[in-house]
C-alpha cells in the first residue's frame, strides 16, 4: 500500500501552525513566532526532553509527531521561495534606487563583523591555531556560518506590519541580497581551502554574470509581462505565468551560477514589481503562501531543533554562539547603517532586521560539514540561532517600531 503518510504530517502542521499562530496574535506577537514554535513542539525537541528526562517514559518513549521528511522539506523551500518573491513584489523600486550605495556598506559589514566576532569565538573555546591552519580555517569558518543572512522571516514580519515597502525594509531587503552574494563569494574561498570547491574567482565571475543576466533579461520579461498584463488584466494568467517565471529564476539562480534559490525569487519579485497588476499578483500568490507553503516553512525551522547531542561545553559554546552572531549584525549592519546618516532608531531596526538566520546557515553549515571542517555537534549551535533569531527579531521588530514608528 502506498505510503500516505506525508498527509497526515501536513495535515498536522497546517492546523497546529495555524492555531499557535492565532495565539501568537492573540499575545500581540507576530504569527509567524507561533508557527516556528509549533514546529518545536511537534517535533523531536520536545518529545526528545520528555523521553529523556522522565524515567516512566523510557521503557515506551513517546513517538515524535512529525519528523522532518524530504517532502516537508520541499514543500518549506517553495515557501520561502514565494516569501521572497512576495518580498520583491512589494518593493518600491525608487527606494531601492536610494538605498543601494548604503545597503552595499551595510552588506558587507554584515558579513565581515560576523567572521572576525565568529572565529575569535570559536578559537577561544577550542584553541588558537597559527595563521593559516586548520584551526584558524575552522574558526572562519563559523564565523561564515554566523555571516549567513537569510530575511525571509525579517520579510514576513515586516509585511504583517505594513512596513515591508518603507525605506527600512527596502534598505534590509537590498543588504541581505548583497550581503548573500558576499557571503557566497567567502564561504567558497574558505571551503577551497580544503580542496572541495572551485576557484573562488569562478564564483565571483558566476555571480556577477547571474546579475548581468538577470537585469538583461528582465528588462525583456518586464516588456513581455507588461503587454500581457494590458491584455489580460486581473485574470489568473497573470499570476500564473508570474509564479512560473519566479521559479525558473530560482532554479536557474542556485543550479547555474551558484547564488541562493531565493535570491534569484526575490529578483524575479524586483523584475515585475513595477507591473500595473503587480499588487493583484501579490495577493493571489499570497492566498498559497499563506494557506499551505508558508506555514510548512516556518514550522519546518522548530522541526529541525533537537538536544540529543547537547553536553556543557556545547552548550556554553551554543549560547555563546547565539549572542555573538545575533549582536554582530546589530553592530555590524546597525553601526554601518549609522555611519550612513540613518537615524539611531532605525540603524537598530536594520541591524535587528539583520540578525534573523535560516536555511542559508544551515546549507552554509552542510557545507562544512562535507568538508570536515565542523562536525554534526554544531550544527545544534545553528539550529538553535535559527531558532532564536527567528523568534526574536519579529518580536524585537514590532516593539521597535510601535515605539518608534517612523519609517
Amino acid at each position: 500500500m502506498e505510503d500516505l503518510s506525508f498527509l497526515r504530517d501536513l495535515a498536522i502542521i497546517l492546523c497546529v501552525a495555524k492555531l499557535f499562530g492565532i495565539g501568537a496574535r492573540k499575545i500581540h506577537a507576530p504569527e509567524v513566532v507561533g508557527e516556528i514554535l509549533a514546529g518545536v513542539l511537534i517535533g523531536p525537541a520536545v518529545i526528545g526532553i520528555l523521553n529523556n528526562v522522565v524515567p516512566a517514559l523510557s521503557a515506551a518513549p513517546l513517538p515524535v509527531l512529525v519528523d522532518e521528511s524530504d517532502f516537508i522539506s520541499q514543500m518549506a523551500k517553495i515557501g520561502v521561495i514565494m516569501l521572497m518573491f512576495e518580498a520583491g513584489l512589494s518593493t518600491d523600486m525608487q527606494k531601492l534606487k536610494q538605498t543601494g550605495l548604503k545597503a552595499t556598506a551595510i552588506a558587507c559589514a554584515g558579513v565581515f563583523v560576523p567572521i572576525i566576532l565568529g572565529a575569535i569565538l570559536f578559537l577561544s573555546f577550542y584553541g588558537w591555531g597559527d595563521l593559516g591552519s586548520e584551526q584558524m580555517i575552522k574558526g572562519i569558518f563559523i564565523g561564515t556560518i554566523m555571516a549567513a543572512t537569510s530575511v525571509s522571516i525579517t520579510a514576513a514580519a515586516l509585511k504583517e506590519m505594513g512596513k515591508l515597502n518603507g525605506m527600512i525594509g527596502t534598505t534590509i531587503m537590498s543588504s541581505a541580497i548583497i550581503d548573500d552574494v558576499i557571503g557566497i563569494i567567502v564561504l567558497t574561498f574558505v571551503l577551497s581551502t580544503k580542496g572541495t570547491e572551485t576557484n573562488v574567482w569562478n564564483i565571483i565571475l558566476k555571480a556577477i554574470l547571474f546579475f548581468a543576466i538577470a537585469i538583461a533579461s528582465g528588462f525583456v520579461v518586464y516588456k513581455v509581462f507588461s503587454w500581457f498584463d494590458k491584455r489580460y488584466e486581473h485574470t489568473r494568467r497573470i499570476p500564473i505565468a508570474s509564479l512560473v517565471y519566479c521559479l525558473i529564476m530560482a532554479f536557474v539562480a542556485e543550479r547555474y551560477f551558484g547564488i541562493a534559490d531565493i535570491t534569484g525569487a526575490y529578483v524575479a519579485g524586483i523584475v515585475l514589481c513595477n507591473l500595473r497588476d503587480a499588487s493583484y499578483v501579490e495577493r493571489r500568490i499570497d492566498i498559497s503562501a499563506y494557506m499551505v507553503f508558508a506555514p510548512v516553512f516556518f514550522a519546518s525551522i522548530g522541526l529541525k531543533v533537537s538536544f540529543e547531542t547537547m553536553n556543557i561545553k556545547l552548550l556554553l559554546f551554543s549560547v555563546c554562539f547565539v549572542i555573538v552572531a545575533c549582536l554582530s549584525k546589530i553592530i555590524g549592519c546597525g553601526g554601518v547603517a549609522k555611519l550612513c546618516r540613518f537615524n539611531l532608531n532605525d540603524s537598530l531596526k536594520i541591524g535587528v532586521g539583520m540578525m534573523t538566520r535560516g536555511e542559508v546557515a544551515l546549507i552554509t553549515a552542510s557545507k562544512g560539514l562535507s568538508a570536515g571542517l565542523i562536525t554534526e555537534e554544531f550544527f545544534t549551535a545553528v539550529i538553535l540561532l535559527i531558532l532564536v533569531s527567528s523568534i526574536a527579531v519579529p518580536i524585537l521588530l514590532k516593539t521597535m517600531y510601535k515605539r518608534h514608528p517612523a519609517d
